[in-house]
């Protein structure tokens, strides 16, 4: 039969179109970056509010460059330093401005020590006469300007040090620190990995001050790692970890006074003599717009009790400003600002809802400033001009984000974005504009410029069509957004269904989830890294949902905080209720439903086929915590209190103490080097398993951390899991 051209010509054009819509996604394109979004490059704004400088760098000469661009154009003004023209080094991968922006912190030779520690070699640049001056030759870690750039303060060998530019004359602040004994001025390893910093010295405002917390590691115990490398002997890595209920740090506040020379330790109060606050948590520490009074955060063990605390660094007395206190835990965070009349802003749970207070400088509430059954989920800061403070809450569904500007009585609340999806923001100096990156399930990030007053767009930066160009042939199928009752609570939850999908037919169901205390992995935004290898997943035949359960953030402290003392009860009963759930739909096999996480998800899934074996019928668990004995205090007495205080809490939901309920096909997945959820956990799951006679596979890899990656270990992992979830589910 011979067709007329036209019908050829549309029959093949539709013939191309399926075949483009069949292309397989593969695990190489996934971790090669084939899918990757472009992000806007990080930059910081500069004082004048109407200018952004970017760290770019020169591929192919690897050099790099501090570059000046306008916010209204987005066009580059002009270029502040190059290391083309610096003789010293070939390039830096970091800066950091003086407050006048006339010198710059360049740094170089990073070597990394956990996760946001790192040692590092710093030059001083100065803009004006193109001088670069080496701060020392030792590589040392958190170098920072006085507020007059005169001098830099850091840290070497756990000691801190002060470097007069002009003079070059360098002073030891403190002569004690020890490598596993005493820390000045950085944090120790659960101070950096649970309250979420290094820096442990701040410059007072006039720069004749220094105030620096103290770490006697002394009695805590030593953690020791075997790490195999590529030598004939391996080496042993040793460090200083408080797990649950063991000795922490003691730590102490000290205020160095640049004039005398001379260093005092500061006393917090009485109250901090009574045994139980004489274990207490330092998280924070920042001056107030008062030049000599010091704001001091100070928590009790249990950390169910904050004070905010002021010290007057002229006599070094100290005062209790604001005590808060939790049936549960009080959430340590970064948002406490202080106005121009020391006045302060501060974000608290103390309704049930996170949101924001304003106090003056005694203490006493000036006003609620948001309220709601909505969770303000981030502070952006106060601008004196507009009067205004800027934030990003849930007002518009848990699983949005939009940014808001109010006055600080709580008036005149103004939505600054329009989509909805996740919209976060970064401020101008000023607060004349701010950058928007929006995302929803079905738009990769787009960047654009707003303004601050009124949110009107001034121009779009970056869109990502590209990315969605590139997925176009792959015909993947949408994040499908929706919530599931369990256990009389409305659960956020998302699937991913086959891209030939039949609602006539059974799939099978993997389930993932992580399911920690405040955290979310059920968001209106669009794909991530493992979202594209559950399309791979989709494409053979699986359904893929996540469901966060109680214990998740965003939705209030009620909600967030029913697993006190109980982690992994009430988040894997509802992991298993809504597999059974799902189960009963038509088109899921009940008898073939897969559970995966990774850390605390992995905790929950070595749970979840324990106590779930009726329901689950594999899982995979990577990096799990097996049991919170094996874990760091901070993180698991915040949720849990102390094992001697707790203990049932502690077993009764260990994944060791349920190993003879095994049933199904299970995957124990761990790195060798992992400072963080340390391999013993899988060491000790392991014999339990073996103990009860119970198969299992199971994969170490040597030296890796708690992210498992680096050169082809993260594809290899991957293609483990895939080729596992294939034979066994």
């Amino acid at each position: 039969m011979k067709f007329p051209k036209i019908l050829v010509a549309f029959i093949m054009a539709a013939s191309s179109v399926l075949t483009a819509q069949q292309k397989e996604v593969s695990l190489e394109e996934i971790w090669s970056g084939t899918f990757q979004e472009e992000r806007l490059q990080s930059l910081q704004s500069l004082n004048n509010g109407e200018e952004y400088v970017v760290l770019n760098r020169d591929r192919e000469s690897d050099a790099s460059s501090i570059d000046v661009y306008s916010y209204k154009t987005g066009k580059k003004t002009r270029t502040l330093v190059n290391s083309n023209d610096l003789d010293a080094i070939k390039s830096f991968s970091g800066f950091q401005f003086s407050n006048k922006e006339d010198k710059i912190l360049l740094s170089t030779e990073v070597e990394s020590i956990y996760r946001r520690s790192s040692r590092e070699i710093f030059y001083v640049y100065d803009v004006k006469s193109k001088e670069l001056m080496k701060l020392s030759d030792d590589k040392v870690q958190e170098a920072s300007f006085s507020p007059d750039a005169s001098k830099v303060a850091y840290v070497f060998e756990n000691n801190i040090y002060i470097l007069d530019l002009k003079s070059n004359k360098r002073t030891q602040v403190t002569k004690d620190g020890e490598i596993n004994s005493t820390i000045n001025g950085i944090t120790d390893w659960v101070y950096e990995e649970e309250f979420a910093f290094v820096k442990a010295f701040e410059w007072n405002p006039t720069g004749n001050k220094i105030a620096y917390l103290k770490f006697d590691e002394t009695e805590v115990p030593e953690f020791s790692m075997d790490l195999y490398g590529k030598d004939l002997y391996p080496t042993q890595q040793v460090f200083k970890y408080p797990k649950a209920g063991e000795a922490n740090s003691k730590v102490s506040l000290h205020m160095f006074d640049l004039d005398s020379q001379n260093s005092e330790e500061i006393d917090l109060g009485k109250k901090y003599t009574q045994e139980e606050f004489s274990d207490l948590y330092i998280p924070r520490i920042k001056w107030t717009a008062e030049p000599m009074i010091l704001s001091v955060q100070v928590l009790n063990r249990h950390q169910n009790n904050l004070d905010l605390i002021f010290v007057d660094a002229e006599d070094n007395e100290a005062e209790l400003i604001l005590n808060e206190t939790d049936k549960a835990y009080v959430d340590i965070t970064d948002n406490l600002t202080f106005l121009e009349d020391n006045s302060f802003i501060w974000t608290s749970e103390m309704d049930g809802y996170n949101h924001i207070y304003h106090y003056n400088e005694e203490g006493e509430l000036l006003d609620q400033v948001t309220s709601g059954d909505w969770e303000v989920t981030n502070y952006y800061g106060y601008d004196k001009k507009s009067d205004r403070i800027y934030y990003q809450s849930t007002e518009n569904g848990s699983v949005n984000r939009d940014v808001y500007s109010v006055k600080p009585n709580g008036k005149s609340k103004k939505r600054l974005t329009e989509n909805t999806g996740k919209n976060s923001a970064s401020f101008s100096a000023d607060y004349t504009y701010f950058i928007n990156s929006f995302t929803n399930t079905e738009t990769p990030t787009v960047y654009t410029l707003l303004r601050a007053k009124d949110g009107k767009q001034v121009r779009e930066i970056l869109n990502n069509k590209e990315l969605l160009e590139t997925v176009k042939p792959y015909g993947f199928s949408p994040k499908e957004l929706s919530t599931i009752n369990i256990n009389g609570n409305d659960l956020n939850m998302w699937m991913i269904k086959p891209s030939n999908f039949d609602e006539n037919k059974e799939y099978p169901l993997l389930m993932f989830q992580y399911s920690g205390p405040g955290s979310q992995s059920v968001s209106n935004s669009y794909f991530g890294t493992n979202d594209y290898w559950y399309q791979l997943l989709a494409n053979e035949g699986y359904i893929i949902v996540c469901v966060d359960g109680r214990g998740t953030g965003f939705k209030g402290a009620e909600f967030k905080k029913v697993t006190y003392q109980e982690l992994g009860k009430f988040e894997v009963e509802d992991q298993i209720s809504a597999a059974k759930k799902l189960g009963e739909r038509a088109y899921i096999d009940s008898e073939r439903i897969g559970i995966w996480g990774w850390s605390y998800g992995g905790f929950m899934s070595s749970n979840a086929i324990l106590k779930g074996n009726d329901t689950f019928s594999m899982a995979i668990a990577v990096a799990p915590v097996t049991s919170w004995r094996f874990y760091d205090s901070v993180y698991t007495e915040r949720y849990m209190r102390t094992p001697q205080e707790n203990a049932s809490g502690y077993d009764e939901n260990s994944p060791l103490n349920h190993v003879e309920k095994l049933k199904g096909d299970y995957l124990l997945i761990h790195g060798g080097g992992d400072d963080n959820v340390h391999v013993q956990n899988t060491m000790r799951m392991v014999e339990e398993l073996v103990q009860a006679n119970k198969q299992f596979d199971w994969a170490i890899y040597p030296d890796r951390n708690h992210g498992i990656y680096g050169g082809n270990t993260r594809l290899h992992l991957y293609n483990m899991m895939t080729d596992f979830i294939l034979e066994k589910l």
